[in-house]
């Protein structure tokens, strides 16, 4: 079923086409992800397909019971209620629904009611029907839901009664993108989910697309997240757009395919239009070979024109240097430990690692863990509680900084980079700005005015001309574009120096690191390999434990995530078993009270029942028990699930 469909959008901004011939179709189960260059239009045609923005031209269709969400780019929830208030406010007709049930139950039990039967039949009728509703749009268990998301997207730790108002930009993004998810709607159009999401929950997030009932709009520059998700790509480039069938990964395959193909027609088209002219050219003359000139010239102006493939838009262009070599030990740091002033506990703790030349480190762990104050501590700007760094001989050190706080001036783009570096000539800081796709009037905005993509673009052309022998990078990938994700791989692939970094990005970790540092708070965990060999060797890690666990019942267990010894995993065991033996139970007891409320239905349906009121009555009463019964079955059924 096609729930939307755009043909022929076009969009301006004043005098700027952004938009043209857009066409688009969404379907049942689609996961579409929209790719393209910053500055192309995707968050302009996610807002146009949401209804947030008009469009000059073309047509726009969407069923009218079919429902839509939209998560715009870098937007948190704001609310005065608590976490659970507003989560639990979606499932609003659920909870009306409810006590609409309740209502009707105590009718039921109405002796009055029960003697008038036409009325009585009707409200069993209704009742039957409504709760069926209820059960199919998730009435027993919208609250295990809620708590499902909030766990997934990193709530789990979390007073749910904490007041929205108090929470950070992160964590209102994350909660408005867990209430959308709840909500459901046919269609979801998410800008840019990934942003403020740590591995984890991009992992937990992936699952849960793969799953969704309805269709799913993406724009992500995510290349992991977009290929483990999306089924359709919708390429636009040049204010149109282009459909690729496929992951990310197909997509670019496809694009490849196409271009060498378009280019192999265009270069024989023009073979062939060569050889046509150059016969017009030496027999047009000749009165015995003119009339076939003559007709290869009329043949020559009806041939269709084929157009030579416009290939890939211009791309950044850069590579990093270093002004001098380090020496082999070019970080040493023993036990660091960093807390803030109005914090009960620290940051991070007992953390420990080398960084030799030409490393490249890659800082992983969940949010919060501390990362970016770690670098922060590495690179002067923050002192450690405890602990010490040493850094070795000739280590010039290069620091980009993910909220880019250096890029805060009222300056115009030509004099922010032309300032720090004052004996380079204008012409040469301009070709350095034109390598990072800042052309023409492009210099001579200001850098206040600039959007994330460009200051993170302006940022890395100031980090390359400082010509750093280690660059510590925090996000380095936020905010740009996936074709300027992959010059800035290339450059650092080439880099002559060290890097120690933290990334989301999970391809990007995989294309750069050579080494991944786990951070855990209180402590590191060392893994020689990329994010591949990393999520390997987590995995047998895992696997390991759990036969140790099965092989050796009375090996004392020990990890560093929990540190529970065999005393204590044996009782977790033990009540894991308990749990599971108790679901089972209520699910048997479940069954057994839904068979007696059906059973006892029929019954009511008979003319010599309920014509008996003592007999009606005494049936609907059992009923209203076994509901009650089976309402409390499930709460602690859902209670049991979660503690799981």
């Amino acid at each position: 079923m096609i729930l939307l469909q755009a043909n022929n959008i076009t969009k301006r901004y004043g005098a700027d086409l952004i938009l043209s011939n857009i066409k688009l179709e969404v379907h049942t189960n689609d996961r579409i992800a929209i790719v393209g260059r910053n500055g192309a239009g995707k968050s302009t045609l996610l807002k146009i397909m949401a209804g947030e923005l008009p469009y000059e031209g073309g047509e726009l269709h969407k069923p009218k019971e079919a429902t839509l969400g939209y998560l715009e780019q870098h937007t948190g929830l704001e609310s005065d209620k608590t976490i659970w208030d507003e989560m639990i406010n979606v499932f609003a007709h659920l909870r009306e629904m409810e006590q609409e049930l309740r209502t009707m139950e105590q009718q039921m039990a109405d002796p009055d009611l029960i003697e008038d039967q036409t009325r009585y039949q009707k409200l069993l009728k209704d009742y039957d029907e409504k709760q069926l509703r209820f059960k199919n749009e998730g009435g027993y268990h919208y609250e295990a839901d809620i708590k499902a998301v909030l766990n997934g997207l990193q709530f789990k730790e979390f007073d749910l009664n904490t007041k929205i108002e108090t929470l950070s930009g992160g964590q209102k993004t994350r909660l408005a993108l867990g209430k959308l998810l709840l909500s459901k709607p046919d269609i979801l159009i998410l800008d840019e989910p990934t942003n403020h999401l740590d591995i984890d929950t991009l992992n937990w997030l992936e699952q849960y697309l793969q799953g969704y009932e309805g269709a799913v709009v993406i724009v992500s520059h995510d290349r992991y997240f977009l290929d483990k998700v999306v089924n359709v790509v919708y390429e636009i480039s040049r204010h149109s757009s282009e459909k690729f069938l496929g992951n990310y990964s197909n997509y670019l395959d496809q694009k490849a395919a196409n271009y060498e193909r378009d280019l192999k027609r265009y270069e024989r088209h023009q073979a062939e239009v060569k050889r046509m002219e150059d016969f017009i050219q030496k027999n047009i003359a000749r009165a015995s070979t003119t009339k076939r000139a003559q007709s290869k010239r009329k043949q020559l102006e009806k041939m269709e024109t084929v157009e030579k493939p416009a290939g890939d838009e211009k791309s950044a262009k850069f590579s990093f240097d270093i002004n001098r070599r380090s020496g082999n030990d070019v970080l040493k740091v023993r036990d660091l430990t960093f807390q803030y002033d109005d914090m009960n506990k620290p940051v991070f703790s007992n953390v420990t690692f080398d960084v030799n030349r030409l490393d490249r480190l890659a800082l992983v762990g969940p949010n919060g863990v501390g990362k970016t104050t770690l670098l922060k501590t590495i690179t002067d700007f923050f002192q450690a509680n405890d602990g010490t760094i040493q850094y070795g001989a000739n280590v010039q050190i290069g620091y980009y900084d993910q909220e880019q706080a250096r890029l805060q001036s009222n300056k115009e783009v030509l004099h922010e980079l032309w300032d720090e570096y004052p004996n380079m000539d204008e012409k040469d800081v301009r070709t350095v700005l034109g390598n990072f796709l800042f052309t023409g009037e492009d210099v001579l905005k200001s850098v206040n005015s600039l959007s994330g993509g460009e200051k993170a673009r302006l940022a890395l052309a100031k980090l390359m001309l400082e010509k750093s022998n280690v660059l510590v990078l925090d996000e380095p990938t936020n905010h740009l574009d996936l074709d300027s994700k992959e010059v800035l791989e290339s450059a650092l692939m080439d880099y002559p120096g060290t890097i120690l970094f933290v990334s989301h990005d999970r391809y990007f970790i995989n294309k750069i690191a050579s080494q991944i540092l786990e951070m855990q708070g209180d402590s590191t965990t060392l893994y020689l390999g990329n994010y591949d060999y990393y999520v390997e060797k987590k995995q047998e890690e895992q696997e390991i434990a759990e036969f140790e666990q099965q092989s050796n019942p009375d090996l004392q267990e020990s990890t560093s995530d929990n540190k529970l010894d065999y005393e204590q995993d044996k009782a977790q065991k033990r009540e894991a078993r308990k749990r599971q033996r108790r679901i089972e139970e209520i699910e048997a007891e479940i069954v057994e009270h839904e068979a007696k409320i059906e059973e006892n239905d029929d019954l009511l349906c008979q003319p010599d029942i309920y014509q008996d009121h003592e007999k009606s009555l005494e049936l609907t009463e059992e009923n209203n028990t076994c509901k009650q019964k089976i309402e409390a079955l499930m709460e602690e059924w859902e209670q049991l699930q979660e503690e799981e």
